[in-house]
């Protein structure tokens, strides 16, 4: 078993990676900022190390005595140079780095440079790094993606499109993410390789609006905007609360194809993400369960009568 010290860890994907490392017999430490929360980890984790991934020094000092660094935290803020310098100065040979396949649109995102730069970084350090670019990761209503449609698709009936509707998504589950690092940790045929860790369904915006209406059990109404108008008409949504406020990125981006094979994760480790059906049905039964805004139906038999993983 290993030492690892995970930075990301009390983020969304971060609690996942821990869970897993822990349930394998690892020695998890936590690197994370003052005043970070910690009870979601506190249970899984050896110890925590505070610092900032900006502080060279503080990262140093958290990996002293560690054998692998596995980095949720993103890698889009320009610290990557940071955490690979301080891996290879303290003798981490073994490391684990979060991307994202947002670095292979081909709009002009501003964060695009820093992570194709963050990348290269990694791939020159000379240890034995992987780097996983996972797709919209989901899983609970803590995630800051499909929990929004979730939401806005159960208390509104009409759903607004910016545009056709037509491209295709392919969320992850953060589970598969976790998973994923604790299967690869001593997995040599991984070492200085990158991956794409997309999920297992392939839909589009409006198929995906359709499934979670149907798990939820609501009729919804798909009103689509030309991009165009969409894009003049995003200034409105700083009247609309925070959690559906849209950017023009957003925008052009959902119009946008974001799916990614990954039958090279696949092939070195035998990835099998769960399908968007399972894993949605999930999601919508935690957020059941907060009590904010509950099934409007009965259901006698306790399952389901949403569409299933087969309908995508």
């Amino acid at each position: 078993m290993a030492n690892v010290l995970v930075t990301g860890a009390t983020g969304f994907t971060g609690k996942y990676v821990v869970q897993e490392l822990a349930s394998a017999g690892h020695q998890v430490t936590a690197f994370v900022r003052l005043g970070s929360p910690r009870e979601l980890i506190s249970g899984w984790v050896s110890r925590f190390e505070v610092g900032d991934l900006g502080d060279p020094l503080s990262l140093r000092k958290a990996m002293e005595g560690q054998d692998v660094l596995v980095n949720v935290a993103s890698i889009g803020f320009g610290h990557a140079k940071n955490i690979v310098d301080a891996a290879r100065e303290s003798g981490v040979r073994r490391s684990i780095y979060f991307s994202t396949t947002s670095l292979f649109t081909t709009l002009p995102a501003s964060s695009k440079a820093t992570r194709l730069k963050a990348e290269e970084a990694i791939q020159t350090s000379g240890g034995d790094w992987t780097i996983l670019r996972p797709t919209m990761i989901y899983g609970d209503p803590g995630d800051r993606n499909l929990i929004r449609l979730i939401r806005w698709v159960d208390r509104w009936g009409m759903i607004p499109v910016f545009g056709p509707g037509t491209f295709k998504l392919q969320p992850v589950n953060a589970a598969d993410l976790g998973r994923s690092v604790a299967k690869i940790l001593d997995h040599q045929a991984t070492f200085k390789q990158a991956y794409n860790l997309s999920g297992g369904s392939v839909v589009t915006y409006n198929e995906l609006v359709e499934l979670v209406a149907g798990l939820l059990e609501r009729r919804v109404k798909l009103i689509h905007l030309p991009v165009k108008l969409s894009i003049a008409a995003v200034g409105l949504t700083r009247w609309l609360p925070r959690s559906f406020r849209i950017s023009r990125e957003q925008v052009l981006r959902l119009n946008e194809d974001k799916a990614f094979s990954h039958e090279e994760a696949t092939r070195d480790f035998s990835y099998t993400p769960m399908s968007l059906g399972d894993g949605l049905a999930k999601e919508v039964s935690m957020y059941r369960a907060l009590g904010k805004y509950p099934s409007r139906s009965t259901e006698t038999d306790g399952k389901s009568t949403g569409p299933s993983a087969s309908s995508l």
